[in-house]
């Protein structure tokens, strides 16, 4: 009698998006552009709504990187209020 093969097992490499969520209408239609020549630059841009943010970026920074540098942006512009008395 010969022995059971044992299965093996295959597990996926997790990609990253093509397409991130926007953060003002909500779909997911943010598309992340590098254009790494001279000193490096990305444009995120939403063809939903239009939202549309330049971004200089350094060498080894990626897709994710300039779509966390738009949320911080975006999010980050409409926590900051003037504090009173100061």
């Amino acid at each position: 009698m010969g022995r059971r093969r044992k299965k093996v097992v295959h597990i996926p490499k997790k990609k990253l998006p093509k397409f991130f969520s926007c953060p003002r209408c909500g779909k997911e239609t943010i598309r992340v552009e590098i254009s790494r020549e001279e000193g490096g630059h990305a444009v995120a841009q939403c063809s939903s709504c239009g939202l549309k943010e330049d971004f200089t970026i350094k060498a080894p920074q990626s897709e994710v990187d300039v779509y966390c540098m738009l949320t911080d942006r975006i999010y980050g512009s409409a926590r900051r209020t003037p504090a009173a008395g100061q």
